[in-house]
C-alpha cells in the first residue's frame, strides 16, 4: 500500500504571533532526544502494521524543521527508508525558516535526501513581518532562496500570507511580484486567519489590529490568481500554485484522502482502508516522550469512519483541487453518483453560481474559490 509519512518537528526560535499550530519555543527536552523518539515511533508503527507500505513522499513539517541538524534530518530520512520503503524517488521536503537556515545546513539538508525546501517567506515587506513576530527579514528571505538554488535545490516552495493587519492591495501585489521574481517553482499564498487563543485572537478583542475588510481580502485573493497566472503558475488547490510537473505531490495525498502516517507530537495519520481510519498523537510533548518510551504507539482518538463520513470527506476535500470531484471516481469509491449522494445540495451550489459541472466533474467556480467554506459547509 503507498503511503506518505509526515513528521512534526514543533519547535521554534520564537512563536509567532498569528500561530496556532502545535509548537513551543522552549523544548523540555533536545532535538537529539526528539530525533531518537520520532525513529522508535516509526519502528513500533511499522511492527502494528497489517501489512508493507511504501512510503513515496516524507514531509518534515513545523514548527521550524530547520532548526534540525543536517545529521539530524539524514537519520529521519534512513529511518523512513527502512521501516517504510521511502522510495528512491521519492519527495521529500523540509520546511524552512529563512532565518534558521546557512549554507552548510542547507547542503547537508540536500546530502541528507530532502530534496524539495518549502520556505516560510510570508511576506517580503520588514513592516509585516515584524507584526507577524518572525524571526526573519526580506533580505534574509532572499538570501536564503539564493543559497538553496546553490546548494542543489531545484524544487523550492515559498509561503506567503495575505490581508495581514494594515496592508494594502498595493503592497500584496509588491510582494506577489517580488516573490515572482525569486524564482519559485511552488507558491502557497493564504490569507490569514485570526485563530483562538494566539496574540492575534487577543489584540482584535482589544481593537488594535486594523485588518483589510473584506472586499479588499477578496482582491487580494483575486490579484494572487492573476499575478501567478501571468507568471506561468498553475492554480491547483485554493491557494496553492505551482509550474507545471512541480505541484506538491505530498499534500496531494491529504486532498485526494490518500493514505499518511504521522509522527511525531500533535502528528495525525489516516489509513484509507474501508471507509477509512483517523488518530492523532499527544500534542504534550511530555505525554508523547512518555508514552514512547513506555514502548506504546502515540495514539489518541482512533475512530473508523462511516461511509457517511467518508462521502463528505471525498467531497469537500476534492472541492479544494480546482480539477474539482469526478463522479466516476465517486462512483467507484460509493456506488452511488454525486447526484444520488446530494441530491439538492449541489443543485443549489450550482444555482448560486458556486459551483458548475466540467464533464464528468463537478467544481468550485471562481466566485466559489472565493465562498470556498460555505460550499464545504454545505456537503459536511
Amino acid at each position: 500500500m503507498p503511503v506518505s509519512i509526515y513528521l512534526h518537528i514543533p519547535f521554534c526560535v520564537q512563536k509567532c504571533r498569528y500561530c496556532d499550530f502545535n509548537s513551543v519555543a522552549v523544548a523540555p527536552f533536545s532535538l537529539e532526544e526528539y530525533t531518537d523518539l520520532l525513529i522508535k515511533e516509526m519502528s513500533l508503527r511499522s511492527a502494528m502494521l497489517d501489512a508493507p507500505v511504501t512510503a513515496t513522499t516524507l514531509y518534515l513539517g513545523g514548527g521550524t524543521p530547520s532548526l534540525l541538524a543536517p545529521e539530524l534530518v539524514a537519520r529521519l530520512v534512513e529511518a523512513a527508508v527502512r521501516r517504510f520503503h521511502l522510495t528512491a524517488d521519492a519527495e521529500v521536503t523540509l520546511e524552512a525558516n529563512p532565518g534558521t537556515v546557512t549554507a552548510a545546513t542547507l547542503g547537508g539538508y540536500r546530502s541528507a535526501g530532502v530534496n524539495r525546501l518549502s520556505l516560510g517567506v510570508q511576506s517580503l515587506d520588514d513592516r509585516f513581518l515584524a507584526i507577524l513576530g518572525r524571526v526573519h527579514t526580506a533580505a534574509e528571505a532572499r538570501q536564503a532562496v539564493a543559497l538553496a538554488r546553490r546548494a542543489g535545490f531545484d524544487n523550492l516552495g515559498i509561503d506567503l500570507i495575505h490581508s495581514l493587519p494594515g496592508q494594502t492591495l498595493g503592497q500584496w501585489q509588491n510582494t506577489l511580484r517580488e516573490a515572482v521574481a525569486l524564482g519559485p517553482e511552488h507558491v502557497s499564498a493564504y490569507g490569514l486567519s485570526i485563530e483562538e487563543g494566539t496574540p492575534f485572537a487577543a489584540s482584535l478583542v482589544r481593537g488594535e489590529l486594523e485588518l483589510p475588510d473584506e472586499e479588499e481580502s477578496v482582491r487580494m485573493i483575486e490579484t494572487s490568481r492573476d499575478t501567478l497566472a501571468v507568471a506561468g503558475f498553475e492554480p491547483y488547490e485554493i491557494a496553492n500554485f505551482a509550474r507545471p510537473g512541480w505541484r506538491s505531490r505530498h499534500n496531494q495525498v491529504y486532498w485526494r484522502r490518500g493514505s499518511y502516517l504521522g509522527f511525531g507530537a500533535g502528528a495525525h495519520s489516516f489509513l484509507a482502508g474501508g471507509w477509512g481510519v483517523r488518530w492523532h498523537n499527544p500534542p504534550e510533548l511530555t505525554a508523547y516522550r512518555d508514552t514512547i518510551v513506555a514502548g506504546f504507539p502515540a495514539e489518541l482518538d482512533r475512530a473508523a469512519l462511516t461511509e457517511e463520513e467518508a462521502r463528505s470527506e471525498f467531497m469537500f476535500l476534492g472541492l479544494r483541487l480546482l480539477e474539482g470531484v469526478s463522479d466516476v471516481a465517486f462512483c467507484a469509491a460509493f456506488g452511488l453518483g454525486l447526484a444520488e449522494a446530494w441530491p439538492t445540495e449541489i443543485d443549489a451550489q450550482i444555482a448560486a453560481g458556486l459551483l458548475e459541472r466540467d464533464g464528468d466533474r463537478l467544481r468550485l467556480t471562481r466566485q466559489g474559490l472565493l465562498l470556498a467554506n460555505r460550499v464545504f459547509a454545505a456537503f459536511v
